[in-house]
């Protein structure tokens, strides 16, 4: 599984950004999609979460109800929408490939990663 990550920059505060993850490879392997961020000198932190079919989520309490984790079916792509961006979420982003299905928030749970967009938010 190859997961290709983009969409980063930089923004102002209170702005929006959609980050995408594509996959490919043997992506019939994926149970589920994760979303992570690492800002410096600060551990990777769990995000965003979403089973497969993208019915089920889960989010990190300090991104509810400004990011949202989706799929692009036809496309086996994967976003990231994240509004009323603050600069407390400057971080590089990663996803992540889960292929047990079982929802974790620890990044040594994850198969597959990513290489990471940067997000810069200006305050």
């Amino acid at each position: 599984v190859q997961l290709q990550a983009s969409g980063g920059g930089l923004v102002q505060a209170g702005g929006s950004l959609r980050l995408s993850c594509a996959a490919s490879g043997s992506i019939f392997s994926i149970s589920a999609m994760g979303w992570f961020r690492q800002a410096p000198g600060k551990e990777r932190e769990f995000v965003a979460y979403a089973r497969w079919s993208g019915v089920v989520t889960y989010y990190a309490d300090s991104v509810k109800g400004r990011f949202t984790i989706s799929r692009e079916n036809t496309k086996n792509t994967w976003y990231l929408q994240m509004n009323s961006l603050k600069p407390e979420d400057t971080a590089v982003y990663y996803c992540a490939a889960d292929i047990r299905g079982t929802f974790s928030t620890s990044p040594s749970r994850y198969d597959y990663w990513g290489q990471g967009t940067q997000v810069t938010v200006s305050s």
